[in-house]
């Protein structure tokens, strides 16, 4: 089939490209298809059949330059759509790239957070504990110190109990000797009572509270 078409076309071409088949010098074949294809244009053999050569209209020069407005149009339009996906792809990577980056600097941040809240915690645990050890120690020498309070305070009361109860002890003696010395069942012991009360006294002084 290619080979025929190939004759038919170099006998068209031969012939001058006539627009009526009869007029070249082998007639076409009434039984195959004809196409109908422009002289100074690329001829185009994949539909077959005889080959009609015709010269090229203004109509057919506008449509051809309407064609190939249509197809450079189209071609900016995929250039342009072409562009623009790929700056929308690039700016979602952009962006998918900013956003993983915002989110690692995030868990980052969130991690040092809860690291120093953590070395808070354990620094405020530790201060907490050291305070209680320093108040139960204190609280501990308060106790001691009032304990010891108490005990010289009631030492003193003690001491002072006895020194008084000597010197009452001592003044009645001598209201004794003065009511009763003279009398002669009393003057021994009025004598004797006065020989202590005239001994010096080794009086130890009360501690101080």
């Amino acid at each position: 089939m290619n080979k025929k078409i190939t004759v038919v076309l170099l006998l068209v071409l031969a012939a001058g490209c006539s627009t009526n088949p009869q007029d070249g010098a082998y007639p076409m074949d009434p039984r195959r298809k004809v196409s109908v294809q422009i002289c100074n244009r690329q001829v185009d053999t994949t539909d077959g059949g005889n080959l009609l050569c015709r010269d090229e209209t203004a109509a057919d020069r506008r449509a051809r330059a309407e064609e190939e407005e249509r197809q450079a149009r189209a071609r900016k339009e995929a250039e342009e759509r072409a562009t623009r996906e790929r700056l929308e792809r690039e700016r979602a990577e952009q962006l998918a790239r900013e956003e993983a980056a915002r989110k690692a600097l995030a868990a980052e941040q969130e991690r040092l957070a809860a690291e120093r809240r953590a070395l808070e915690a354990a620094a405020a645990l530790k201060a907490q504990q050291e305070r209680e050890l320093r108040e139960k120690a204190e609280a501990e020498a308060l106790a001691r110190q009032r304990a010891e309070q108490e005990a010289r305070e009631a030492a003193e009361r003690e001491c002072r109990r006895l020194e008084q109860e000597r010197s009452d002890g001592r003044a009645m003696l001598a209201d004794f000797v003065d009511k009763y010395g003279k009398v002669d069942e009393f003057r021994e012991i009025a004598g004797q009572i006065t020989a202590f009360l005239g001994r010096a006294r080794k009086v130890k002084p009360c501690p101080p509270a």
